[in-house]
């Protein structure tokens, strides 16, 4: 171990970051592996964004996003003391582990989900407790977790991602609120797709002082680029976030980019149609292909391919310019998720599987035929 190694935490020395998925720059690339949306934001949003390009940029931006909080506290009928924005939501969730979680005490969530949250366990060096979600990826009722007992109802923090993510499946609010019923510890509703989701939880984190809902601008207002999330809860446990956030942590563009998306709504709950249209239309032509896709309800799918194993469809469709995310987990190495892009993109995605499928067709009619 080399001297300067050894001035590292251990437990940081062991860790496995997150790794997030590709940004490669190819020309001509179809990218459909981090669930961005494919349209732009908002012309308003854009108006804004240049308009602020000045002098301010010299000053520090407001340290609470107070004019953004407040907006968001009229789109979701409570109070700016219910909110608090960070630099996307994964802030906040890193937060929320040095807030609500004493070291060695435990962090527990959902598997398959987003695998952010072991990692953030593993930096506090709290105790992790992945749960199974069903074969199905549906959720265990909290009647079905007690009696497994692998669910620990006491435990500080609880991540919940819902619509889930890698599957793309929606729990039903009812279920959440049960869920929540039952718990004693802090529980995060992790809504980064509820854009595009029939129903949302978001009134749970008004009902029950324990619970808080996150949220981001990222996939519904295509503002990855500029890091805006926030989290809806009970006033106390905002204030504690408050105290523990860094200075100035949403820089002062990405306020007011998610401000003016706020006040052009109507853009973007079209291009959440267009998207749910899209994603249908897909699903069905990939059923005559032989794709099995599991029910979504986020602006990605979650499908098992035909003819060849998930990792050979992933190379196959990177050598024709189109990029999807596979992972080797045992629990969803046999799918691909495929981020729904524009009409011209998933077309040419759809024309490509059916090319690549045509071989094995043709094998399939020779060893009949022998």
């Amino acid at each position: 171990m080399s001297d300067a190694s050894s001035l590292v935490r251990p437990i940081i020395r062991k860790l496995h970051g997150y790794v997030p998925g590709e940004q490669p720059k190819i020309p001509g690339l179809i990218k459909l592996n981090t669930n961005e949306n494919p349209y732009p934001p908002s012309p308003k949003v854009l108006k804004a964004v240049k308009a602020a390009v000045d002098g301010r940029f010299r000053l520090y931006p407001n340290p609470s996003a107070d004019r953004l909080r407040a907006k968001l506290a009229v789109y979701h009928h409570c109070k700016p003391e219910n909110i608090i924005v960070g630099n996307g939501s994964d802030e906040l969730l890193a937060l929320a582990t040095r807030v609500f979680v004493e070291p060695n005490a435990v962090i527990q969530y959902f598997t398959p989900s987003y695998s952010l949250y072991p990692v953030l366990a593993d930096i506090h060096g709290a105790t992790r407790n992945p749960v199974p979600l069903n074969p199905d990826f549906t959720i265990p009722t909290a009647d079905d977790l007690r009696r497994d007992g692998k669910w620990n109802f006491d435990a500080p923090l609880t991540f919940v991602t819902t619509p889930n993510a890698p599957s793309g499946r929606a729990y039903a609010t009812a279920d959440l609120e049960r869920l929540s019923n039952a718990h004693k510890g802090t529980m995060i509703l992790d809504e980064a797709y509820a854009n595009f989701a029939k129903e949302d939880a978001l009134n749970l984190a008004l009902q029950f002082p324990h619970v808080i809902v996150a949220r981001t601008f990222s996939k519904g207002y295509s503002l990855c680029f500029l890091r805006v999330g926030y989290f809806v809860g009970h006033a106390e446990l905002i204030a504690a976030l408050h105290k523990a956030r860094d200075s100035y942590n949403v820089n002062g563009l990405g306020q007011i980019a998610a401000e003016a998306a706020l006040e052009d709504l109507p853009y973007y709950r079209k291009n959440f149609r267009r998207i749910l249209g899209t994603r249908a239309r897909v699903i069905a032509e990939l059923a005559e292909l032989g794709f099995e896709t599991m029910p979504s309800q986020t602006n990605f799918i979650l499908t098992h391919p035909p003819a060849f194993p998930a990792a050979e469809w992933l190379e196959k469709l990177r050598g024709e310019k189109i990029l999807v995310r596979w992972w080797s987990y045992p629990e969803v190495r046999d799918y691909l998720r495929i981020t729904i892009g524009t009409d011209r993109e998933m077309d040419t995605f759809l024309k490509v599987a059916r090319r690549l499928l045509k071989p094995s067709a043709q094998n399939t009619k020779r060893l009949r035929r022998k």
